[in-house]
């Protein structure tokens, strides 16, 4: 490991905020942090994905505007725009952002019945090929990027016009204030 962890007080002074409001947005779901043991390490990379949310590689992709609402299944996200819900696990009421790493997306030919709250049918609009890894971007409503390895997307036959199905759990849609 050879990124630099800093504790909340540290990232408290770069910032020139006290170390409660640090701990306010780690808690609100603001600032990403890792819990190591008992105590919280902000990584060099979470401070900046924060501090340039426009230049960091996931923030940008997956990341929308939504009014929270409340069902009889329990609180979604209704994306601007659009017809499509996401399942969350908020506190937070009204107009907020909400934001699904590609990373924490699988994808399946066939629906799958699981505990994920999240399974949304799409169809393949385009995959892009990086460096280790291909963004399958599936139309689901809105376009979403979901990350896989090339080996995965070659061994699913992947390529555009294919319906598949885009699974992800609750807690891995951060729901921030907007």
């Amino acid at each position: 490991m050879n990124e630099e962890l800093f504790t909340p007080e540290e990232v408290a002074a770069k910032l020139k905020l006290s170390k409660y409001t640090i701990y306010e947005m780690i808690k609100r779901g603001d600032l990403e942090a890792h819990r190591i043991g008992r105590g919280l390490r902000i990584s060099a990379k979470q401070l900046e994905m924060y501090l340039n949310p426009d230049t960091a590689s996931n923030q940008a992709v997956n990341t929308f505007q939504a009014l929270l609402i409340e069902t009889d299944n329990g609180r979604y996200a209704k994306l601007s725009g659009s017809d499509v819900m996401f399942h969350v696990s908020t506190n937070l009421t009204g107009t907020v952002q909400v934001c699904i790493e590609p990373e924490n997306i699988i994808i399946s030919q066939t629906k799958l019945i699981c505990s994920a709250r999240n399974v949304h049918k799409g169809t393949v609009s385009s995959i892009i090929q990086q460096e280790n890894r291909c963004m399958v971007v599936l139309d689901i409503g809105i376009p979403l990027h979901v990350a896989l390895t090339p080996y995965s997307v070659q061994e699913m036959g992947i390529k555009p016009g294919d319906t598949l199905y885009a699974i992800f759990k609750s807690m891995s849609v951060k729901v921030t204030e907007r």
